[in-house]
């Protein structure tokens, strides 16, 4: 049996909580190895829909979930999550659920900070969610970071504080900020570390174990490759790798456990807050495949930006980040156009294109070259098998396959879990 990694091949939004909630009831571990709470995950299961951001998907099925080192943790939205899933009959205890005692903690003065700087950036506004994500990795890679591992020796905190310290009151101090107060912060780890504590282990140790049983682990990642922070659109991206590789470091297990990685792409295209999208639409279409998309962030309920399918993102997604096959999404919000578009190169300066270029100023001047196919008035809403589905349909699926060289494993028809068509069995591979 081969392990599963589920990444988003565009922006991020491709509908990867309904597919991920899918291949967890059949997984016997699920592992999230990056970002934070600014991923958001909808899983709808029969009557009741679950809003997720950092909690495995896994969670909702009573699946072993892992919050890997990778990830960023805030332990205040760590506990509200919580509480809220055992409010709808969720079931969490140390036996289903764990956390890497080596995860960074995001912590109040993050999310100080992500505002503070989004607030002065004016024009150069990125659109984070704020929620402090960014400035956590900056403090890990610095070397200062408060980890889960510390919330059992506080009393021995001192020396991280000092470095911690020293790096944020001297930013404050230039957003005319007071002084970060230590004994208030260290009063709320205090309260917070009992609520995290009880899940905190190495987690690496744990994988080991459940690999070597033989077991089918899912690594579930979070935003999308377009903002992976080395191949995304920089510096319109997250703080961490989104990429497929990731798993393995931000798990503690080997490259080699990876397995099929599966990855969603939605049938057109969107993204939300700013930078560059060539295939962006700002007309009556664009305006009815977001009101049919439901097109509005989990996480932060802000508009998501819509356009035509882009394969030429895609096809670069799928080379970066290994994709073995892909789980295309929500084709039935193209349901009843008369002509569908797929982006098949772009134009810069003339010059013709077959990738997206690295610098920002050329990223926002390509325009898409655009390839028109004939749409289909019938509904592809439920559907569960191809002879469900319209001839054009079919059609758009296939060329869509053929443009980004890489072949469609499932294809998911509406977010109810069993509305799917199955391909190629990732966990069967």
């Amino acid at each position: 049996m081969a392990n599963v990694t589920v990444i988003g091949a565009q922006w991020g939004d491709e509908g990867k909580g309904k597919i991920v909630d899918w291949l967890a009831s059949r997984a016997d571990a699920v592992v999230r190895f990056q970002g934070g709470h600014n991923a958001g995950h909808t899983l709808v299961v029969g009557d009741t829909t679950y809003k997720l951001s950092l909690l495995p998907s896994g969670i909702v099925t009573g699946t072993l979930s892992i919050i890997g080192n990778g990830v960023v943790l805030d332990p205040w939205h760590l506990k509200s999550e919580i509480e809220k899933l055992e409010s709808q009959g969720v079931i969490i205890h140390e036996d289903n659920f764990a956390i890497a005692d080596n995860c960074p903690l995001i912590l109040p003065i993050h999310r100080d900070l992500d505002g503070l700087r989004e607030t002065a950036a004016g024009s150069g506004k990125i659109g984070t969610t704020g929620r402090g994500i960014g400035p956590a990795y900056e403090d890990k890679v610095g070397r200062r970071a408060i980890r889960v591992c510390d919330l059992a020796h506080l009393d021995d905190l001192e020396p991280q504080l000092d470095r911690l310290c020293a790096h944020h009151d001297a930013l404050r101090a230039g957003f005319d900020q007071p002084p970060v107060d230590r004994e208030a912060l260290l009063a709320e780890l205090r309260e917070i570390a009992p609520s995290v504590l009880r899940f905190a282990q190495p987690v690496w140790k744990r994988l080991k174990k459940v690999r070597k049983a033989g077991a089918r682990i899912l690594f579930e990642g979070a935003q999308g490759v377009l903002l992976d922070i080395d191949h995304g659109t920089y510096p319109f991206v997250t703080s961490s790798n989104t990429v497929s590789g990731t798993a393995a470091s931000g798990s503690g297990l080997g490259p080699n456990a990876t397995g099929f990685v599966l990855g969603i792409v939605k049938a057109y295209t969107t993204r939300v807050g700013s930078g560059p999208f060539p295939t962006e639409l700002d007309d009556e279409v664009g305006q009815r495949l977001g009101e049919r998309g439901h097109e509005f962030g989990t996480v932060t309920g802000r508009q998501r930006r819509v356009g035509w399918f882009d394969a030429v993102i895609v096809r670069q997604s799928c080379a970066i980040s290994g994709v073995t096959g892909i789980a295309l999404t929500k084709i039935d919000v193209l349901d009843g156009l008369e002509t569908v578009k797929i982006c098949t190169g772009y134009r810069l300066r003339g010059k013709i294109m077959d990738y997206y270029p690295a610098h920002a100023a050329d990223q926002a001047a390509v325009e898409p070259i655009y390839e028109e196919m004939e749409g289909w008035s019938q509904s592809t809403a439920g559907a569960r098998s191809w002879a469900e589905l319209p001839a054009n349909a079919i059609k758009y699926i296939q060329r869509v396959q053929e443009l980004i060289e890489t072949p469609v494993a499932l294809v998911s028809t509406s977010p109810e879990r069993d509305d799917t068509i199955l391909v190629t069995d990732p966990f069967m591979d």
